[in-house]
């Protein structure tokens, strides 16, 4: 197993009163559309001190793999409940042949809270819509990739504005409602733990949502991965970055929101092309309701990878990225 480092450019807007950062990866990608342009630094990468997961397979040589007058497409992608740009990485790292935009949502990591509009799924939308037109993306439509939460935060803004999303990507998408089926007792524990945390003094409140021990008991309950090396990486990286939020109270109102709202709300708007990557075991997002969304949607692929729950990203990012790679690729 073998680290590499990726090299974003950080960047910041101010969007509905929110300091919003994103990192541009792969950035000479979006100035020549040659892939060659910027593999030499950026080949077979990976997030600082990450490992390589067992059955991922290396990025392929970019200059080989797209016609260098092809343009490269923008990809931006949008983290789930409590992550931030950095739990995409591995996903980015995938798709050399790519310029990958990842923004912190506001409230979580570097980004700063919304002051002119709430911290659901509606205000996240309007954030996304608004990077994605400062990114050209009027000009020239962009594809789209949320994961979890932010699966049903991609799923608004293509179903409000297709003509900035040439096509979808949703992986781990949440088309099921949490508070209904057979995980709403968790689902309610879960709720009434947020609210606890809201509801205490800011400190207090902020210990109790970022405790070790909930984290990682967390962290261990999505991962079906028996490679101690990676469960270990998965651990830390939930430890790290987990706990960045902004407030008890943006967490919560955050919480409500994904637990209220689903990818399916806007199924029938959706009409571009999009690609399901779904985890065969994902409790969270469970593979019946992307079956049943896939089916909904006018143009969907559904691919599911094995022995994955709700942490794709995390661990098969190397499946995951070949599936989007092909799909890009499609015509």
């Amino acid at each position: 197993m073998t680290t590499r480092e990726l090299h974003p450019a950080e960047r910041v807007e101010r969007v509905s009163g929110a300091e919003v950062h994103y990192w541009v990866y792969r950035e000479d990608l979006a100035e020549t559309g040659d892939p060659a342009a910027a593999a030499g630094s950026l080949r077979h990468v990976l997030p600082v001190g990450s490992i390589v997961p067992v059955g991922a397979a290396a990025p392929a040589d970019p200059a080989a793999q797209v016609d260098r007058c092809a343009p490269a497409d923008t990809v931006l992608m949008v983290h789930g409940l409590r992550g931030t740009h950095h739990g995409l990485e591995l996903v980015a790292a995938g798709l050399p042949d790519q310029h990958v935009v990842i923004p912190d949502l506001p409230g979580f990591g570097d980004s700063g809270p919304m002051t002119e509009r709430r911290h659901d799924v509606a205000g996240y939308a309007h954030v996304i819509t608004e990077l994605i037109e400062r990114l050209g993306g009027r000009t020239r439509p962009i594809v789209l990739l949320g994961h979890s939460f932010g699966s049903i935060v991609a799923a608004r803004v293509a179903s409000a504005n297709p003509e900035l999303v040439r096509r979808l990507v949703l992986i781990n998408a949440i088309a099921t409602p949490a508070l209904r089926g057979p995980h709403v007792v968790l689902s309610g524990l879960t709720s009434a733990y947020y609210t606890l945390g809201k509801r205490l003094p800011l400190r207090a409140g902020h210990s109790l949502l970022s405790n070790r021990w909930v984290v990682l008991a967390a962290s261990r309950a999505m991962t079906r991965t028996k490679d101690k090396r990676l469960r270990g990486f998965i651990d830390e990286s939930h430890l790290r970055y987990f706990s960045r939020f902004h407030s008890p109270a943006l967490l919560s109102e955050t919480f409500e929101a994904s637990v209220t709202h689903t990818v399916a709300d806007h199924a029938d708007a959706l009409r571009m092309p999009t690609l399901l990557i779904a985890g065969e075991s994902d409790e969270i997002a469970p593979l019946a309701g992307q079956r049943a969304l896939a089916a909904r949607l006018a143009d969907a692929e559904l691919v599911v990878i094995p022995d994955v729950g709700h942490l794709v990203h995390y661990e098969t990012p190397g499946p995951a990225a070949e599936a989007i790679q092909r799909f890009l690729g499609a015509p």
